[in-house]
């Protein structure tokens, strides 16, 4: 097969129109004798005749057009650099091109060297890019859009190369050839005193190549120019003497005189990329054993800390995974509120190795877990892609579209190695699906029993750890002849991977193909690695977002086949959230709220003295200042009784490995929002896998933890898990089952409380001297409130501020008091903090009074009815 592209793209046309305008006003430069720089180094150059304010007209007239803000000055870095002629300095202005990822970056820069070829007879490029991985997709879409731009501009002379130390005849021909030259090179090879690059050297007749490439002034064309920001990196840029530099990217670290922006979510709302779903693969109601995952590292002048997540006991009885900031000497037992961790303390916060140890001599790398039944959640998520896969290949063989699946992975051993558990897993998942979809391997593979190891193809990029991992590679210099084929099919020949003829489907990669590197029919991505990945998640969906293309190479643009689902090993919720954090992060304040007027003016408000001498509030007074205390009597019999029969009714959740899927979809104010698609689906049932704890201490904790507090016996709890016919339950899943069991003692328990309460009052009370004559808050946190104690009053939400308005719009309020934090009534199940208390007098269908006045204490604040 071959790609065929489309010429007439609009959104692609609005961005090569972006950067040809700049030089508006430039004439074409013909070849002839005046082309050849006449110095030391002879070369035909490129021309640029507009000085800086011609420049700057130009990219603030482009930037109005394209609905940018403009630039007030002209940005250029300038380095001192060594010439043939000696030392000097190196200016050159910087235009940025921002572009999602699987739009067509690459096309896009490549065809407008050519345009700019064609106007104004600029021939000289140099496209520098990060890394290997996307020096080999550059020159891929080289080789491929070969055919197509000689077509779209009659042909032109124009050849490009990769730059290779041991060929420096390559360097003479970019100098002194009169055609469109295009020479793709790593940062690398021109970044250090050492490349040969800088040297003098006999095979060039004693000539230093960087002289020759820089008495060509070249373009540069910078692909992922966030990678190329250290002052080493600008240095070494500006060693090449460039005429200009054009930067691509859709993840820009400092976007000089942006000139086009095609953002993800107007990219995503076009239809330019595939639509993203999110498959969240996690456990849940699975804490039974202690977990923890160190999520990051920080190190500050005075201390360091670690971000890492815990199974944390809340207040209201639940345990749920929480993220928190702790340091050396922390203990894990208190920050989580649990017993479970008893004896884990931070011992050691390591930034340098990027190791968190603890008391107990366990230790994890930053993005590790323990205590999670990663195994399972591994083979959850292998067996979803999977199947996912055969889904959608069946769904698609017949418009010719051959689906692929790529797994990043956490260790290279897990994969590479014949035992590694990510590679076993896939086999065996593979053989045990085939029965189900052995329609699809016969039409795909030609048989319904396929070898699940004719199906993989793995890239990694060559890597030693510390710790001394087995280093694997596939590439020239990989360590067999299927690790070079496996490189070559992955890196170089994207049509043969996406051909039927070809059995590899499933791509697994550690790190190497997280930038640079695509593949238009890459229809699942499923991520193996930890979730606190510090690889960005727009990086990990960028390999598949492209459209898919079938046999023919034409683009396919029918939105039902154009979905990419995430395979991820974490809620749906947390990942869509991550997504969205990226990209506020990339474009700040597209979708943050402007900020509220007056928000922040500090003023006082005043008691209300003609209210708080009035007899309506001092009879209200004297009818709630009393303290109280209660007497409450518990039917220790009635209570078990009851709590028995409801445990042994009780629905309680087997330990479980769940996947969720849901559409992303992204809202008007460039905002990310999950459409759910599916519910919860069990996937791996983690039942029974878990040691048994004591559960009475278990229940007793969480009676004593939880808010409100209760302490029960030992022997009442005792009794309550003898008599219970639920102890299976117990057995599958203990800390659920405590879970439940603790939430019926203590329901069953308040109803007890509330029944046999009796309140009596007590030789103390509250003083009206209490209340403050003057408070202070914030100007948008006040409201008026002219039958209130305070006026304007101050208000905590906005729900309070409407029950405010609501309560001054009736005719039957006379009075209202938002009751101060030390207004507390004692009860069994906590003490109790009353919002507001009320007097009304309330009126007759006629709206007459009728005489009377009503207290009433408000506990939780609502908005009223007009």
């Amino acid at each position: 097969m071959r790609f065929r592209f489309d010429a007439n793209q609009e959104y692609q046309l609005q961005a090569i129109a972006a950067v040809v305008d700049l030089f508006e006003g430039q004439p074409r430069v013909e070849l002839d004798l005046t082309a050849l720089a006449l110095g030391p180094v002879p070369a035909v150059a490129n021309r640029l005749d507009l000085d800086e304010a011609a420049l700057l007209r130009n990219v603030q007239k482009v930037q109005s057009e394209q609905g940018l803000s403009a630039d007030a000055e002209p940005q250029v870095i300038a380095e001192k650099i060594r010439t043939a002629q000696g030392s000097e300095t190196a200016r050159f202005p910087n235009f940025s091109v921002e572009m999602e990822t699987g739009t067509g970056k690459t096309y896009v820069y490549l065809r407008t060297a050519l345009e700019l070829f064609q106007r104004y007879g600029m021939r000289k490029y140099i496209v520098v890019v990060p890394s290997v991985a996307i020096r080999e997709g550059v020159l891929k879409t080289l080789q491929i859009t070969a055919d197509h731009f000689r077509a779209l501009y009659d042909n032109p002379p124009y050849r490009y190369y990769v730059y290779d130390s041991a060929n420096l005849s390559q360097v003479r021909q970019f100098a002194l050839s009169n055609g469109v030259e295009i020479m793709v090179m790593t940062l690398a090879s021109f970044n250090k005193a050492a490349n040969v690059i800088l040297q003098s050297t006999d095979r060039l007749q004693g000539e230093t190549p960087i002289h020759l490439i820089q008495a060509a002034r070249p373009i540069l064309i910078l692909d992922e120019p966030q990678n190329m920001e250290s002052e080493k990196s600008i240095r070494a840029l500006a060693s090449l003497r460039p005429l200009f530099a054009l930067r691509y990217s859709a993840t820009h670290r400092n976007p000089y005189h942006l000139v086009h922006r095609l953002t993800p979510f107007e990219a995503y709302r076009q239809g330019l990329v595939k639509r993203i779903e999110v498959a969240g693969v996690e456990e849940v109601d699975s804490a039974n054993l202690p977990f923890v995952r160190v999520d990051s590292i920080r190190s500050e002048k005075s201390s360091v800390t670690a971000r890492l997540s815990l199974h944390v006991l809340l207040s209201d009885g639940t345990v749920k995974e929480r993220t928190l900031t702790l340091r050396p000497g922390d203990d894990l037992s208190a920050k989580a509120n649990r017993s479970t961790y008893a004896g884990c303390m931070v011992e050691e916060i390591n930034p340098g190795w990027g190791i968190v140890r603890f008391g107990n001599g366990l230790e994890l790398r930053v993005g590790e877990a323990t205590g999670a039944a990663k195994d399972a959640v591994w083979e959850a998520q292998v067996r979803y892609t999977i199947e996912e896969h055969l889904i959608k290949q069946r769904r698609l063989k017949a418009t010719g579209i051959k689906v692929l699946s790529l797994f990043f992975i956490d260790r290279v051993d897990n994969y590479a190695r014949q035992d590694g558990i990510i590679r076993q897993t896939f086999n065996r998942c593979f053989r045990e699906l085939q029965a189900k979809y052995g329609d699809v391997c016969q039409a795909v593979w030609g048989s319904p029993d396929v070898d699940p190891e004719t199906v993989q193809a793995a890239y990694f990029a060559q890597s030693r750890s510390r710790s001394g991992e087995t280093a694997y590679e596939d590439s020239k210099t990989g360590e067999s002849q299927r690790d070079k084929e496996a490189y070559d099919l992955i890196m170089k020949d994207k049509e043969r991977l996406l051909s039927f003829d070809q059995r590899e489907a499933f791509i697994f990669s550690h790190s190497a193909l997280r930038e640079g590197w695509d593949n238009p029919n890459v229809f699942q991505i499923c991520t193996l690695n930890q979730t606190a990945s510090e690889v960005k998640k727009r990086q990990e969906i960028g390999r598949g977002v492209r459209l898919a293309v079938e046999q023919s190479g034409e683009r396919v643009r029918d939105e039902r086949v154009n979905v990419l689902t995430v395979v991820a090993n974490e809620s749906y919720e947390r990942y869509v959230a991550s997504l969205q954090s990226e990209y506020a992060l990339d474009y700040p304040g597209q979708d943050r709220p402007p900020p509220p007027p007056n928000a922040r003016q500090r003023v006082a408000t005043r008691l209300n003295k003609a209210y708080f001498l009035s007899p309506e509030f001092k009879e209200l007074w004297e009818r709630i200042k009393h303290k109280t205390r209660y007497r409450v009597r518990i039917d220790s019999e009635r209570l078990i009784s009851e709590a028995v029969a409801a445990l042994d009714k009780a629905d309680i959740a087997r330990p479980r490995v769940a996947v969720t899927k849901v559409q992303v979809e992204v809202k008007e104010e460039e905002a990310l929002y999950a459409l759910q698609v599916s519910t919860a689906r069990t996937v791996v049932d983690l039942a029974g896998r878990y040691p048994l704890p004591n559960l009475v201490t278990l229940m007793e904790e969480l009676m004593e933890r939880t808010t409100p507090p209760v302490r029960l016996s030992r022997r009442t709890l005792l009794e309550i898990f003898k008599r219970t016919q639920n102890k299976q339950a117990a057995i599958q899943n203990p800390q659920e089952f405590a879970n439940v069991a603790v939430h019926i003692i203590k329901d069953h328990l308040a109803e007890q409380l509330v029944e046999g309460i009796q309140y009596e009052k007590i030789s103390a009370w509250y003083e009206m001297t209490q209340f403050e004559a003057e408070v202070e808050s914030w100007q948008d946190h006040m409201v008026p409130a002219a039958h209130s104690l305070y006026d304007p009053l101050v208000f905590e939400s906005e729900v309070e501020r409407d029950f405010v308005l609501g309560l001054e719009r009736r005719a039957d309020v006379r009075l209202y008091v938002k009751l101060p934090a030390w207004f507390i009534v004692p009860t069994p199940i906590g003490e109790y903090n009353p919002d507001w208390a009320i007097v009304m007098q309330p009126r007759d269908e006629h709206g007459e009074s009728t005489g009377e006045q009503r207290l009433y204490l408000v506990r939780e604040t609502s908005p009223l009815p007009n």
